[in-house]
């Protein structure tokens, strides 16, 4: 393996081992030196590829929790068909895929957002860029469902797109305190109810 690639490899391992550990354990509790020891890496190996944890953090933020987001919950906002259907469709979907173990420690981008968000507007930033992503894909989405005439008229496409994913954010967190998924059965109960709600 070339030097380059090497590199790149030790970076990705670094990135991927503290997604998963911030995810477990906490931004705040998950040291640096937990880190390296669970990526069986030198402390060196850090310093070489980020300054800081709190840049460490961002890199998370940036390359793994958007790209979760963008794919699971932006992309397919963005098919072909019924504008309510894809609505429905990429909820109920992105919902049912969670495994037990995204079930237990909830949305990473959410377990963030209420963990370190308050203390740095640099992740405020980076954190908020991901909501107004989101939120102006389903703001566009609903905008084409009025035009198309499947939702109506009279709702504020922000305001529904901010409510959804308030909605969806805020089950991923009370699920945690649950053993089974009837929490998640009544959400689902609900949103198939909204959605009817705003069908035209």
């Amino acid at each position: 393996m070339q030097k380059g690639q090497k590199s790149e490899l030790t970076k990705e391992t670094i990135l991927n081992k503290s997604f998963e550990l911030f995810y477990e354990n906490g931004f705040k509790t998950t040291s640096v030196d937990r880190i390296m020891e669970a990526a069986k890496l030198t402390k060196g190996a850090f310093y070489y590829h980020y300054k800081s944890k709190g840049e460490l953090g961002l890199a998370v933020i940036s390359m793994k929790v958007q790209r979760r987001v963008h794919n699971g919950m932006i992309v397919p906002l963005y098919q072909n068909g019924s504008a309510l259907e894809i609505l429905e469709n990429t909820f109920l979907n992105r919902m049912k895929s969670f495994a037990l173990y995204e079930k237990k420690h909830g949305c990473p981008m959410n377990n963030l957002i209420n963990e370190i968000a308050d203390h740095e507007v640099v992740y405020q930033v980076a954190l908020r860029k991901i909501i107004d992503e989101w939120r102006s894909a389903l703001s566009g989405l609903i905008t084409r469902g009025q035009e198309e005439g499947v939702i109506v008229q009279s709702i504020s496409p922000n305001a529904v797109a901010v409510y959804l994913i308030s909605a969806f954010e805020g089950i991923r967190g009370i699920r945690k305190l649950y053993d089974d998924d009837q929490i998640i059965d009544d959400y689902i109960s609900g949103l198939r109810l909204y959605i009817e709600h705003i069908r035209k």
